[in-house]
């Protein structure tokens, strides 16, 4: 099948993908040309994908398609096309397999289209293994739940304001984490212990955390939360979701009040990372089968130290510099950039 800008058709590519496990897409001079490939072809084709694009939270339209492959015409001539969903709750998703990695100047030109389209293009040169054991290192605040929790508690006790502003700017970067750390509590002092238990008592999950979690869990893999926030609440998470092991920051409590003060070595961006390579070591997994995913510009290091770094509903910088985005939806999705190896 030949689509050109000429004469252009749209194509029902689910339709066909349900016929056919693989379709090939070349690049032609106004288009693309379309065929199928039959199943020992499929897997052969399969065997040469050095890497592939995930294509996920908006319709795959054809003239979309057409756009995507001209982008990738300069350094990919044949674009392998199939589709699948990891999970009951979850659309599918669209794969491209790709028969050599990406350049860098390619990979920036691919956010950009995907930023263009309202589509989640992700681009991956590596594969994590879904049902392989693995390890799944996660932020709390703004990751794991919908909140910043010393924001909330803030507001509570009555210096919203000034400590929200703080966190923004610590988020984006601008700021030290711990040194901002440090202020933000201080500004909690004589705040009564209760806050911390009416904030807990409407703690919101990020959409799709408990599903996403009890996936990983039943492939044998390990969910750790590593945050910049406090054991209070990461407590109560790794409670209510069975997690393998949570690493936060300690309120100092005293007469029944905050002090104004954490206890002991504050979780930074650095310990965070840490906390991945100490985590795949204790259950001796391979670097390899290593996910993080974060928000802030404090996950960073984190996320660079695994082999899938993952920016959650992230700020600019953190987009940027990770290697793989979710801009919007649910925390499920994370589950698109797990290769099934079926």
């Amino acid at each position: 099948m030949n689509w050109t800008r000429q004469q252009p058709v749209e194509i029902d590519f689910f339709s066909l993908l349900q016929q056919h496990s693989l379709l090939q897409l070349q690049t032609a001079a106004d288009g693309f040309v379309l065929s199928a490939t039959e199943r020992v072809e499929a897997l052969e084709a399969r065997q040469g994908i050095k890497a592939r694009i995930c294509w996920f939270g908006a319709p795959l339209g054809t003239e979309k398609l057409a756009q995507l492959l001209e982008l990738l015409r300069a350094e990919q001539s044949t674009v392998l096309l199939s589709a699948g969903s990891p999970h009951p709750d979850l659309t599918a998703a669209c794969y491209l397999g790709l028969s050599q990695p990406l350049s860098e100047s390619l990979q920036a030109k691919l956010k950009e289209f995907g930023s263009s389209i309202a589509a989640e293009l992700v681009y991956l040169d590596g594969s994590v293994c879904l049902t392989s054991p693995g390890l799944l290192v996660m932020d709390m605040d703004s990751t794991a739940i919908q909140i910043e929790c010393i924001d909330e508690i803030a507001v509570l006790a009555g210096v919203g304001e000034q400590v929200a502003a703080v966190t923004a700017r610590a988020m984006n970067g601008e700021l030290d984490f711990a040194q901002s750390l440090t202020q933000r509590v201080a500004a909690l002092a004589g705040a009564p212990q209760t806050v911390l238990a009416d904030v807990l008592q409407q703690l919101p999950l990020m959409p799709g955390l408990t599903a996403l979690v009890a996936h990983l869990q039943a492939r044998q893999w390990q969910v750790v939360i590593a945050s910049g926030g406090f054991t209070y609440f990461t407590d109560a998470l790794k409670a209510q979701l069975g997690l393998t092991a949570t690493y936060a920051n300690v309120l100092e409590i005293a007469d029944g009040k905050l002090t104004g003060k954490v206890l002991g070595a504050i979780v930074d961006a650095q310990r965070k990372a840490e906390v991945v390579a100490q985590v795949a070591a204790e259950y001796q997994l391979p670097h390899s089968q290593t996910v993080a995913i974060g928000d802030g510009a404090n996950d960073l290091p984190m996320l660079a130290k695994a082999a899938l770094g993952v920016a959650f509903h992230a700020k600019p910088k953190v987009q940027a510099q990770a290697k793989a985005a979710i801009r919007q939806g649910s925390l499920l999705q994370l589950l698109y950039l797990l290769d099934p190896a079926l």
